[in-house]
C-alpha cells in the first residue's frame, strides 16, 4: 500500500501535527492528534511522559529512543508504531518529524501523525514500510509548501500544515500533489504570486534578518488556540 492509497480518494486519513520546543522541552499537538490519543480538545497537555504512557508496550523502548535523540539531538525522524487511547483502543500511527529552525539553530522539531489503523489488516508491515519511505520523500516539498504558507499569511508552521491537509481533504487529492503544484506555481516567475511592494519590503528584512533574535514563547499552538 502506498502513499496514493493514504492520501488518494476515497475516505481520507486522520493527519495532525505536533510541535516539540527543545528550550523549554515542550511539546504541543493538534485536537487530532489528541483525539487519536482519546482526548477532547485542551483536555491534557501533552508531556514525554504521556506521550510515552501511550505507547504499545513492544514499541515503547523502540519510541522512548527515537524520543531521546529528538531531544537530545533535534534529529528528524520518521517512525512507524503502535498507540493506546484511553479507551484502550489501538492505532497504528506513523509520525514524521523534521527540525524546528529559526536564524540557522535548531530550536525543535515539528511534524505530523498520520493513523492509518483503518487501511491496515494483514499486510500492515509493507504498507507501513512503504508509506514511511513515500512520506520521507514527500517532506522536502511539504516543507516548502508549508514556508509558502507561512511567508504569505503570517502563520506558524503548523498552521500551514493543517491548511495543506484540510485542502488535500477536501478536493481528494494527495498532500504531496497539493504541495508540489502549491510550490510549482508559486515558484513561476511568470505567475509574479507577490507585489513590488511586497519583493521591496521582504528584501529589506532579508539584509536585516542576521539582527533579528529567536523568539518561540509567542509561537502559536498546532490549532492556533
Amino acid at each position: 500500500m502506498s502513499l496514493d492509497a493514504l492520501f488518494g480518494s476515497g475516505t481520507p486519513q486522520r493527519v495532525g501535527s505536533f510541535l516539540f520546543l527543545l528550550d523549554d522541552q515542550r511539546w504541543e499537538w493538534s485536537d487530532t492528534v489528541a483525539a487519536m490519543h482519546g482526548y477532547r480538545p485542551g483536555e491534557k497537555t501533552p508531556t514525554t511522559e504521556l506521550l510515552l504512557s501511550h505507547k504499545h508496550p513492544d514499541d515503547r523502548a523502540r519510541a522512548a529512543a527515537i524520543f531521546e535523540k529528538m531531544i537530545d539531538e533535534g534529529r528528524p525522524f520518521s517512525s512507524k508504531h503502535r498507540i493506546i487511547d484511553t479507551a484502550g483502543r489501538v492505532h497504528h500511527v506513523i509520525v514524521v518529524g523534521n527540525q524546528l529552525r529559526e536564524n540557522d539553530r535548531v530550536v525543535g522539531t515539528s511534524g505530523f501523525y498520520l493513523d492509518v489503523s483503518e487501511s491496515l489488516e494483514t499486510e500492515l508491515q509493507e504498507s507501513l514500510d512503504e508509506a514511511v519511505a513515500e512520506l520521507a520523500a514527500s517532506r522536502a516539498v511539504i516543507e516548502q509548501a508549508k514556508g509558502v504558507l507561512m511567508l504569505v499569511y503570517g502563520i506558524p508552521a503548523e498552521r500551514a500544515f493543517d491548511i495543506l491537509v484540510r485542502r488535500s481533504q477536501e478536493t481528494n487529492t494527495k498532500l504531496r500533489t497539493i504541495a508540489e503544484n502549491l510550490v510549482t506555481v508559486v515558484g513561476d516567475p511568470a505567475a509574479a504570486v507577490a507585489p513590488d511592494a511586497f519583493r521591496t519590503r521582504f528584501a529589506r528584512v532579508l539584509l536585516t534578518v542576521h539582527h533579528c533574535r529567536s523568539n518561540t514563547s509567542r509561537r502559536a499552538a498546532p490549532d492556533g488556540t
